[in-house]
């Protein structure tokens, strides 16, 4: 999907569906990431997985767990491809601030949600939220399908005119 926005060109990689499902995401960042270069070259192919990340901070830095790239078959051979490292986010020194405050005082999580091209650069969306219960999640999946019966009502509504 490419979406332009003030004249930057986004094109989504990869999402994470499971975030928004386990979790009430209530603050949302854009990081850039630290990569080599055979998972830039996964990242054009799409072989990467966010769906088990999470992102911590150590050294007032912010880190990305959890996130496999797969190597690609045409990778250097005199390059050693580690698929689960730990990768490095570039955010600026207030955005880790806040981080740090809502993460550590609050109880809150950081999840990875997306990954993105914006223009030549890779970019990670970072939420911040809240675990979901079970009846939460019960009751969001309830409210998915009423939005999706709604929407069917009011087609058939239309097309009876």
């Amino acid at each position: 999907m490419i979406k332009k926005v003030n004249n930057s060109v986004y094109s989504v990689i990869t999402t994470n569906k499971r975030a928004y499902y386990s979790y009430f995401i209530e603050k949302e960042f854009n990081a850039g990431l630290l990569l080599e270069g055979w998972e830039v070259k996964s990242l054009r192919v799409g072989q990467v997985n966010i769906s088990d990340s999470y992102i911590t901070i150590r050294n007032s830095e912010a880190f990305l767990f959890g996130a496999t790239f797969q190597a690609l078959k045409e990778t250097s051979s005199c390059v050693i491809c580690d698929n689960s490292r730990s990768r490095k986010l570039l955010l600026k020194k207030n955005e880790i601030n806040e981080l740090c405050i809502t993460i550590y005082q609050h109880g809150y999580s950081a999840i990875a949600l997306s990954l993105f091209w914006q223009n030549a650069w890779a970019k990670l969306k970072v939420g911040v939220g809240r675990g979901k219960k079970q009846f939460d999640k019960r009751k969001s999946i309830k409210d998915q399908e009423w939005k999706i019966d709604k929407a069917r009502m009011m087609k058939n509504k239309q097309m009876i005119r």
